[in-house]
């Protein structure tokens, strides 16, 4: 089986490193934390570039692309800490399958959907909520959406847009919708462990760059066992969950039986490499890792919060044995 790019999908991963790297500085991750602006690069320019479409029908307005197409931007995205996440999108695209006029305005981004996790009447902090109009919830096995009133709150990664919802307004747009919220939770839960794929990269490249420069007793810190084992043991990871996440996404594209122990396969595993890769860069940076005006800490914020979002790695590692063991049972 070749779980390898295509060409079309290596020039798209090209081209959403460009783009973000050229519209998100980490400035801008900075500031959300500190009240003083929206994450980068907002709904708008993610819209009008055409990724919040990708999975979208073509003939709701997207691109009708594949989860595998999206993951790699993702991956990018995941990079710079951009915000909103493309694992709202992602999930909204799935649940408004019978919804294409909604699924348009998701695409062109004429509206600000958030998806809450938990229940509509107070939903748990739900991803991209804190400036979203419009919300998608599971009521009684039903889809739902509908306005909400909106509580932010103060969360360690303000790129996450992280708030609690109660829904004001309902309007079913399908019943018995368990299995649909099912599987689009799992494609939301590929799409995160893309962009946390992204972020552990960056940060191992970051140290890299660091133990390669700095110097102690007359030789560049990266020259050390103790620091090059780290700096290795973190890539390792990271390169083991992009494996992980290509599969998960062929999955979700192709092997739908598949999805859920690839999805909670990577889910767990991006929680613990993204940890691991971004306490690594801290400890290579020595002392100024551990400050607030490096930047360090913007990325060890994101792992802690995304290792807690859409299930925690304890429900997804119970996933993958249960799965795993029925699988070999038969």
């Amino acid at each position: 089986m070749n779980f390898d790019l295509s060409d079309d999908q290596r020039d798209a991963a090209a081209g959403a490193r460009e783009f973000f790297t050229g519209s998100v500085p980490l400035s801008a991750a900075r500031a959300a934390l500190e009240g003083e602006g929206p994450p980068a690069p907002g709904r708008k320019a993610l819209a009008d570039i055409g990724f919040l479409g990708i999975t979208v029908p073509e003939s709701a307005g997207g691109a009708g692309g594949s989860v595998l197409d999206l993951a790699v931007v993702a991956e990018q995205a995941g990079a710079v800490l951009a915000g909103p996440s493309l694992v709202t999108a992602a999930r909204a695209a799935v649940l408004l399958e019978g919804a294409p006029d909604l699924a348009a305005q998701l695409a062109d981004g004429s509206a600000a959907i958030a998806v809450l996790d938990g229940p509509v009447t107070g939903s748990a902090p739900s991803l991209d909520a804190a400036d979203a109009t419009l919300f998608l919830g599971l009521d009684g096995g039903a889809l739902v959406v509908g306005e909400g009133e909106v509580t932010p709150g103060r969360p360690m990664d303000a790129t996450r847009g992280l708030a609690s919802v109660r829904m004001t307004s309902r309007r079913v747009l399908a019943e018995d919708a368990g299995e649909l919220w099912a599987r689009a939770r799992q494609v939301g839960a590929v799409v995160m462990a893309a962009e946390d794929l992204g972020a552990a990269d960056r940060a191992v490249l970051v140290g890299v760059d660091y133990a390669q420069q700095r110097q102690a007793f007359g030789r560049v810190i990266g020259s050390y066992q103790a620091v090059k084992h780290m700096l290795v043991d973190a890539w390792v990871g990271v390169d083991q969950l992009r494996s992980l996440v290509w599969w998960a996404a062929w999955a979700a594209d192709s092997s739908p039986a598949e999805l859920p122990l690839a999805a909670a396969a990577a889910k767990a595993y991006a929680a613990e490499v993204a940890e691991r890769a971004t306490e690594t860069v801290v400890q290579v940076h020595g002392g100024i890792g551990f400050t607030w005006e490096h930047d360090a800490h913007l990325y060890w914020r994101r792992a802690k919060v995304d290792r807690l979002l859409l299930g925690d790695a304890a429900e997804h590692l119970d996933a993958v044995a249960r799965l795993a063991v029925a699988g070999a049972l038969g």
